[in-house]
């Protein structure tokens, strides 16, 4: 029995060694990063532009796999099941807080089955309509929305989709149910609106800016505290008279769990080098929103966000009713 315990503690101990060193040399070869949603969306642009600059640091490509489908768990959930060794990584957005609560049964413990990396950007929302939409202002919209309430419609990319969250809270703040149209995506969402055929939404600036600018949608409001430099004379919904009213979509980087700490330390790292790299901050600009601080883009401030946001998102979802099964 000596000599059994003997030969496993030394086993342990050499399977621990080759951990730590295999940590040490980490990357040694290509790193995958999932994004739950299609490619070309706003959370596909994101994570391509991390991905880029953070392979530039650790001298290994970080390549882009997109695996979407309801409502992002089932990208989630692969991460959740790969080896934890830092060369499968995941870029979810609000949606993984989320989640929690829309899919009462989830193939993973949303909170205890990924390491965390850290914060990338919140992304700030807009609420926009058809371009020939009647109303003029938000306050005018809100009451044309109470008054119409059962022809009204309004878009989202899917449920769990950040489309469809920033609905929900709208629909949640002006006490008001409204027809909501789901589509597989972003993009077909938004091309209905442009065509007329959906009324309102509520969807991401690195999805509305190009169509605002054009003038081919309008636009009521932002949802973050202040103003947006790229949109100067839009007002807040604050302002505008939505009280409240503050929805950020934010994205963050996890590693399954078990993942070394030494790993999740060097992608930390390699994240906050990269939300300083100028092609980055140049791009998040355009797109109307702005790089993570180096407070944020850590594992602590990760976990610690994910924790608030379900616990933020829980009372929204369940009294609005809507649940993805």
């Amino acid at each position: 029995m000596k000599i059994l315990n003997a030969l496993l503690g030394a086993a342990a101990a050499v399977s621990l060694f080759a951990a730590s060193a295999s940590a040490q040399t980490y990357p040694e070869r290509t790193i995958t990063m999932v994004v739950p949603f299609s490619a070309g969306g706003p959370t596909d642009t994101v994570a391509r532009l991390v991905a880029e600059s953070m392979s530039k640091d650790l001298g290994q490509q970080i390549i882009v796999e997109n695996v979407g489908g309801a409502g992002g768990t089932l990208g989630a959930g692969r991460v959740a099941q790969a080896d934890p060794d830092g060369y499968t990584l995941l870029l979810h957005h609000i949606g993984m807080a989320t989640s929690a609560t829309l899919y009462r049964k989830l193939a993973y413990d949303t909170l205890n089955a990924f390491e965390y990396v850290g914060l990338v950007t919140e992304v700030p929302m807009t609420i926009v309509a058809r371009k020939d939409f009647e109303p003029t202002d938000l306050k005018g919209l809100i009451e044309h929305v109470k008054a119409n309430k059962d022809t009204v419609t309004v878009a989202n990319a899917g449920i769990g989709a950040a489309s469809h969250l920033c609905g929900m809270m709208f629909m949640s703040a002006i006490e008001t149910p409204l027809t909501t149209v789901p589509y597989k995506g972003t993009g077909p969402a938004m091309t209905d609106l442009l065509g007329g055929q959906v009324d309102i939404m509520c969807d991401q600036t690195t999805n509305t800016t190009k169509q605002i600018q054009g003038g081919t949608i309008k636009a009521y409001a932002v949802t973050s505290p202040q103003r947006l430099k790229i949109f100067p004379d839009l007002p807040t919904a604050e302002e505008a008279g939505l009280s409240g009213f503050q929805v950020g979509i934010w994205h963050g980087i996890y590693a399954p769990k078990g993942t070394p700490a030494e790993v999740t330390d060097r992608l930390s790292k390699s994240l906050q080098k990269a939300l300083k790299d100028e092609n980055v901050v140049a791009r998040f600009g355009e797109l109307g929103t702005e790089p993570s601080s180096d407070a944020d883009a850590t594992p602590a401030a990760l976990k610690a966000k994910l924790e608030s946001e379900i616990a933020r998102w829980k009372p929204v979802i369940e009294a609005a009713g809507q649940y993805a099964d």
